[in-house]
């Protein structure tokens, strides 16, 4: 099995590990430093003789809360950063040019954490599993990845937004031009990812630059509602501005600026903007060019028809943010919580603190599960189940091969109350179920081995043909408006109708077109 292959930029020897060769520390762009920072990507230089690509590349700079739920099962970054950080990884079960099938994972971490050299997303057992070709990308996060700063911008140059949607495209377009040399298919390619991975899956499925770049999408805990209109970007630009004590943006400003400077900016936007509207400040924008308009309207109007598509959530995702929160709530601080919401928040029709409390306010009877529970449900639902619903709704009216899943296996330790939470689907699907939970403190039951069987095996059929169970459809029917029909992944496996229908017809009116619709705050 050799370990050297040819690219476009010259030859690289990768790494000979059982059934696959694995090739770390691949440039897939120039790195984004002195002149280049806060500039689109552009294309690797070439080399002369055999590039070493058994080590990964360093992560970009990144700051943020990670408790050790978070840091055990999603990860912290998995090398050094730096602001040279756009690289990718390959693991392919031969360099013979089969045109196997090819899985490009775009990681999560809320555009501010995260690498694709994180150790769970390992991508040998894939290959391997899969006869496929496995790769993880990089991309630039926080502010040196998301700033639209059209709006504050002095006179200057006032260079591209959405810079680490930028960097997964050129990314992508990498693959196409060299991964038939891994023995990968340049016509065949998913790309899957979680959390702000799906996030950013599910933007470039309505972004027209990245069309013809893959065939397939796997949208796991994340969809198309985490895209800001200019108002939001314009604020969170302004606020950035502030915190560096510049009257304006300008290139040269921020060229000079030390990344300390800017992740302690980044930090302080972070924090303000999520005081006041309960959402992320970087995320991908509308900007009137990459991003034309909001990609939930181009997916509406049919612009990713052609691609089939896998989306799901866990049941318990936001336990996962609460775990490890000791101010439990009572009916009293929950109602409070609700109030707040609903005075940042417009709505048409009956007043919405009182649809929030019969929703999801405190209910009388013994079936109650507390306050804490009901704030969780509320939380799944808008951030969660809600856009995976609307996001399957919409393509399934464009492409039959539309598939819904709900995750809902729950690590028996500490009582199950960390729940089907966010991230813990992970490990089922890079298959490092038993390394990992260990790791994590958590325990996997008798149904872990056989579930984690069962993912990898859909989420790879579904790479191969467009369909999590080709064989019988019966086992995995499609999802269409009529029934909704969403696939529950557990320690049984069952078909559900319109699962999420409550959170479908409460949040439809107040998150109508991908953003929550919230009262001037100026």
């Amino acid at each position: 099995m050799t370990s050297i292959v040819s690219t476009r930029q010259g030859r690289l020897e990768g790494d000979r590990c059982k059934e696959v060769v694995g090739f770390k520390g691949i440039p897939f762009a120039r790195p984004p430093v002195g002149d280049f920072r806060f500039r689109a990507p552009e294309p690797p230089s070439s080399w002369q003789g055999t590039r070493e690509a058994k080590r990964f590349g360093s992560s970009a700079p990144q700051v943020g809360p990670v408790n050790r739920i978070i840091r055990t099962i999603i990860g912290a970054a998995g090398s050094k950063q730096s602001q040279d950080c756009l690289y990718l990884n390959v693991w392919t079960p031969a360099c013979d040019r089969r045109r196997r099938p090819v899985m490009v994972w775009i990681h999560g971490g809320a555009f501010i954490l995260g690498s694709g050299s994180t150790r769970i997303y390992d991508g040998g057992r894939l290959a391997h599993l899969g006869d496929t070709v496995v790769v993880t990308i990089n991309y630039r996060l926080g502010a040196l990845g998301f700033l639209n700063w059209k709006s504050v911008a002095g006179s200057g140059e006032c260079p591209e937004a959405n810079l680490g949607v930028r960097d997964q495209i050129a990314a992508l377009d990498w693959v196409r031009q060299n991964i038939e040399a891994f023995g990968g298919d340049p016509e065949n390619v998913t790309v899957f990812g979680e959390s702000a991975g799906a996030m950013s899956t599910a933007t470039l499925l309505g972004v027209p630059a990245a069309r013809g770049l893959f065939h397939k999408a796997i949208l796991q805990s994340g969809a198309v509602h985490n895209v800001s209109r200019e108002r939001k970007s314009s604020r969170v630009a302004g606020f950035f501005a502030e915190a560096l004590k510049l009257d304006t943006l300008s290139l040269e400003a921020l060229q000079k600026l030390t990344v300390t400077n800017i992740m302690r900016a980044q930090s302080e936007v972070s924090v303000r903007i999520g005081l006041d509207d309960g959402m992320m400040a970087w995320q991908p924008s509308v900007d009137g060019d990459l991003i034309p308009e909001q990609p939930l309207a181009a997916i509406e109007g049919g612009d990713a028809a052609a691609i089939p598509v896998l989306i799901g959530t866990n049941r318990d995702e936001f336990k996962l943010f609460t775990f490890t929160n000791r101010d439990r709530l009572d009916n009293k601080k929950l109602v409070e919580r609700m109030q707040r919401v609903a005075e940042r928040c417009e709505y048409g029709g009956e007043d919405l603190h009182a649809q929030l409390m019969k929703t999801y306010g405190p209910s009388v009877g013994a079936r109650d599960p507390g306050a804490n529970e009901r704030w969780v449900e509320m939380q799944n639902d808008r951030i969660f189940h809600y856009p995976a619903t609307r996001l399957a709704d919409l393509q399934s009216k464009h492409q039959p091969n539309t598939y819904s899943y709900l995750f809902d296996w729950r690590p028996p330790l500490i009582g199950g109350s960390i729940g089907a939470c966010h991230a813990i689907e992970l490990p089922f699907v890079f298959g490092g179920v038993r390394s990992t939970l260990l790791r994590a403190g958590l325990v996997a039951d008798r149904a872990a081995g056989p579930l984690c069987t069962y993912i990898q095996a859909a989420w790879l059929s579904f790479a191969r043909t467009g369909q999590p169970c080709p064989e019988d459809a019966s086992e995995w029917p499609a999802y269409d408006l009529k029934r909704r029909q969403t696939k529950v992944l557990g320690s049984k496996h069952r078909i559900v109708k319109d699962r999420h229908q409550g959170a479908r017809e409460f949040w439809g009116p107040l998150i109508p077109d991908g953003e929550v619709r919230l009262r001037s705050m100026d």
